[in-house]
């Protein structure tokens, strides 16, 4: 065993305790019973969110999804770096429907082999507004159709995420 050996491996386990008692139980977030994939495809603007680090300084996002013939979801994330006039940005990250049965439940690739959690957690009968999520509670998205909501949506979609 060499020096370097001796102390990582009290160093791995180390830090497993730590991680193993800094996680607290959460339920996991539910997902809408069924989403009809073809309808739920196009674009959706970014009302609100938790940014991911791509999106800390975006301003007039759009998400537009269009449904493959392998199945997957082809996306392109669109925006404005830095306020309304900043430079254009683009994005194109690569859906899989994890769930064939709700298809509410996604994997969202944005760099190989990652797939980062995709959760349908709130989607209105007319398919007009969502909520993504994800289990880690670290990023979350509201969004519609249309640039902007009423602000009555605005509130309860916020109360439902605060629940």
């Amino acid at each position: 065993m060499n020096p370097a050996s001796k102390f990582l491996l009290p160093l791995l386990i180390l830090l497993g305790l730590f991680t193993g008692c800094a996680t607290v139980s959460r339920p996991r977030i539910a997902t809408v019973p069924r989403v009809d994939l073809p309808r739920f495809m196009g674009d959706w603007y970014v009302i609100a969110h938790i940014p991911t680090f791509i999106e800390k300084h975006a301003h007039d996002a759009v998400e537009s999804y269009a449904l493959e013939a392998d199945g997957t979801i082809a996306t392109t994330f669109t925006f404005r770096e830095d306020g309304p006039n900043g430079p254009a940005k683009r994005y194109t990250p690569r859906g899989f429907v994890r769930d064939r049965v709700s298809h509410s439940t996604w994997g969202m690739q944005f760099i190989w082999p990652v797939k980062a959690e995709f959760l349908i957690a709130s989607l209105d009968a007319d398919y007009t507004q969502t909520i993504i999520a994800r289990n880690a509670r670290d990023y979350v998205w509201i969004m519609a159709r249309t640039p902007e909501i009423p602000a009555a949506d605005y509130a309860r979609h916020v109360g439902q995420l605060e629940a």
